[in-house]
């Protein structure tokens, strides 16, 4: 067995792993670069992939960062099967419809300037056509049921707990006449938390391929970033300020609408407009509806009863451009969720540039921000940044929520490798950034006497019997 790492190696985005296994050769995920304008160039498909000799794809969730080069792939001449989970699927398939929207539009403006300078127009990394290219070769799975791939390599999908059909995956295959398991978590998320269920416990593997998002820290609480996030909005009201929240469209605007209805309807602030900006979010929540029976037994509860549209009584949804713009000449105090949760893009953007100069306004920053991303910025204290090519001052108060995140924390992921630490699995660490992926190594070595590698951009690494012998 061989894999080989095309992104998402010594930096967060751009998951994908190639396993190669005698006439086999799938792709775990298939993730775009996002954060630095740098990262931006590497969002292609390198020939020596061989987008046409690919067996299949194996899709851990609906997040950018692990499917926005899909259509890239399909450009490239795959025709094979996408394996995802049915909440996966319906997730990938907004997200992937509005990065098309997105990039279209961006190009679109860029090109306008450009042919007043003079130069050639630019063309967008993917369009619809080739967004609905992907949809036709989506192949829906079941967690905890087998499939398998040329009958060499045996698949399985668990709950990864970070999102709506978030997965871990387990592949199966001969090696010299053992069985041996590779497990790729995907990306997890935090145990004992409102909204999704938690991580699947699996209980032994050869070789881990885990994601260290946050392997350096643990997250605060969810109790303490609840009461920090009750503080700001009952001073938002006394102060008449607006509340603007940069949200991931899947999974934290969920989580955010959450926690807001449980304060309205424990009486713990006074209900105010909350603005849902995003037809996106919209339309992820009309999907994590749909799909309730993959939350949380609490969460399903609360929608079957209706209690929660009833606690969410002031929530507005803004679909149209001309309802987004409304929403510049309403006062406080009032909510406005919006993407994206990078503030790299979408409308949050139009909202900061009319009010992140403002003394009444809070930002809360409630997910990971890649290097070099306007969210990252804000978090790092800048006093200026450049938004649409103007800067604008940094007057708002901004606060970071890092216990809303839908990643685990160092915490969760040794609690996750613990179960298949006793059968002293190589262990390759990925999806992090250096600082995160040193420091998990060492608890990892230090709890468990396992030695992770680390490896970077395009490295190769043999799986054979040698290398699980010196494990």
């Amino acid at each position: 067995m061989k894999l080989t790492l095309y992104g998402a190696a010594n930096e967060v985005t751009g998951s994908c792993n190639l396993l190669e296994h005698g006439r086999s050769r799938i792709l775990v995920d298939c993730g775009m670069f996002q954060g630095r304008d740098h990262l931006d160039r590497k969002n292609n498909i390198p020939p020596h992939l061989g987008a046409k000799t690919l067996d299949a794809v194996l899709l851990t969730h609906g997040h950018l960062d692990h499917c926005g080069r899909l259509p890239l792939l399909m450009r490239s001449g795959f025709r094979g099967p996408i394996y995802a989970t049915k909440g996966t699927i319906e997730i990938a398939k907004i997200i992937l419809a509005d990065a098309a929207n997105i990039q279209e539009n961006e190009v679109g403006r860029l090109n306008r300037k450009r042919a007043r300078a003079g130069l050639r127009g630019l063309k967008p990394l993917f369009n619809m056509h080739d967004v609905e290219q992907v949809f036709s070769h989506f192949h829906p799975v079941e967690l905890g049921a087998d499939f398998s791939i040329k009958d060499e390599l045996n698949v399985r999908y668990y709950e990864a707990g970070h999102i709506l059909g978030s997965a871990s995956i387990t592949v199966t295959a001969n090696v010299n006449g053992t069985q041996k398991k590779l497990v790729f978590s995907g990306d997890l998320g935090q145990f004992d938390v409102p909204l999704m269920r938690d991580p699947a416990v699996i209980n032994n593997a050869d070789a881990v391929i885990m994601e260290s998002t946050y392997g350096d820290r643990d997250h605060r609480t969810v109790s303490d970033t609840v009461s920090e996030f009750e503080s700001i909005i009952k001073e938002a009201i006394r102060t008449r300020s607006k509340i603007l929240i940069p949200s991931f469209a899947v999974g934290r605007t969920q989580s955010i609408l959450y926690h807001l209805a449980e304060m309205f309807r424990n009486g713990i602030v006074e209900p105010i407009p909350i603005y849902l900006d995003s037809p996106m979010a919209i339309a992820a929540t009309k999907i994590y509806l749909d799909f309730a029976e993959l939350m949380d037994p609490e969460i399903s509860e609360l929608l079957s009863s209706g209690q929660l549209r009833k606690d969410l009584s002031t929530l507005q949804l803004c679909e149209t451009a001309e309802q987004s713009q409304a929403l510049n000449a309403i006062d406080g105090p009032c909510i406005i969720i919006a993407g994206a949760g990078m503030c790299n893009a979408g409308r949050i953007v139009h909202h900061l540039k009319h009010n992140l100069w403002k003394q009444n306004c809070y930002v809360i920053i409630v997910g990971y921000q890649a290097k070099g991303s306007l969210g990252r910025l804000l978090v790092e204290g800048a006093k200026k940044v450049k938004i649409m090519g103007d800067t604008i001052s940094v007057g708002a108060r901004i606060a970071s929520l890092g216990g809303f995140s839908a990643h685990a924390g160092q915490s969760d992921l040794l609690r996750w490798l613990a179960p298949m630490a006793d059968s002293k699995p190589l262990v390759i660490l990925n999806h992090g950034e250096s600082h995160a992926l040193n420091l998990l190594s060492e608890k990892i070595r230090e709890k468990f006497a396992l030695h992770p590698d680390v490896p970077r951009m395009a490295d190769s690494l043999v799986l054979d019997e040698k290398a699980f012998a010196n494990r």
